[in-house]
C-alpha cells in the first residue's frame, strides 16, 4: 500500500515538475502525461482540468499573498499597508503566471485553495475598509476594482517590460486617492 502511494506521490510530483516549465495560459494535459511519463489517466486522477494543475501549482504563491496580505493589515499606517499589500499582489502575479486565473476564477476546484482564496479576500476587504475610513482611498472603491486594476497592470508590464512596474503602482495608488474637494 505505502509503495503505491509512493509511486502515486513521485507522479503527482513529476507531473507537478513538467507543468512549472510551462507557461501556464498553455497546459495541455495530454503533452504534460508525454512528458512526464506518465499515463493521460494518471494525470486526470490528479487533476482533473487544466485549472486544477493551475491551482496546484499557484498554491504556494497564493500562501505567499495570503501572508503578505495579513502582514499588511498589522501595519498601522492604512495608506501604506494597501500600497504594499497591492505592490507584493502585483510582484507575486508576475512571478506566477497562474495566480490571476486563479484569483479570479469563481469555481475553486481545490478545497485548501477554496480557504485560502476566502481568507484573502476577507483580510483584503478588511484592508480596504480601513484605508477608506482613513479617507486615504476613494470611498466607492471595491475590492474587485482593485482586483482587476493590479490585473490590468500585471498585463501593461508584460507587454512593456519590469521599468513599468513601479511607474504604473504609482498611478494606481494616485488614482485610488480621494479626488481633492473641487473649489469654489
Amino acid at each position: 500500500m505505502n509503495a503505491l502511494r509512493a509511486d502515486a506521490a513521485r507522479s503527482r510530483e513529476s507531473i507537478l515538475e513538467i507543468a512549472r516549465t510551462r507557461d501556464p495560459r498553455d497546459l495541455r494535459l495530454n503533452e504534460i502525461a508525454r512528458d512526464a511519463g506518465v499515463g493521460v489517466g494518471t494525470v486526470y486522477r490528479h487533476f482533473p482540468t487544466v485549472h486544477a494543475l493551475v491551482e496546484a501549482l499557484s498554491l504556494e504563491t497564493l500562501q505567499r499573498l495570503d501572508a503578505q496580505v495579513r502582514e499588511a493589515i498589522d501595519q498601522p499606517d492604512p495608506a501604506r499597508s494597501l500600497g504594499d499589500f497591492l505592490r507584493a499582489a502585483l510582484e507575486l502575479q508576475l512571478e506566477d503566471g497562474g495566480l490571476q486565473e486563479v484569483l479570479v476564477s469563481p469555481d475553486d476546484e481545490s478545497g485548501a485553495v477554496h480557504e485560502l482564496k476566502h481568507r484573502l479576500l476577507s483580510t483584503f476587504e478588511m484592508l480596504l475598509s480601513r484605508a477608506k475610513e482613513a479617507g486615504v482611498v476613494r470611498a466607492d472603491l471595491t475590492v474587485a476594482q482593485l482586483q482587476h486594476l493590479v490585473c490590468g497592470i500585471e498585463h501593461a508590464v508584460r507587454l512593456g517590460g519590469s521599468a513599468d512596474q513601479r511607474p504604473f503602482v504609482d498611478i494606481l495608488l494616485a488614482g485610488i486617492a480621494p479626488a481633492p474637494a473641487a473649489r469654489i
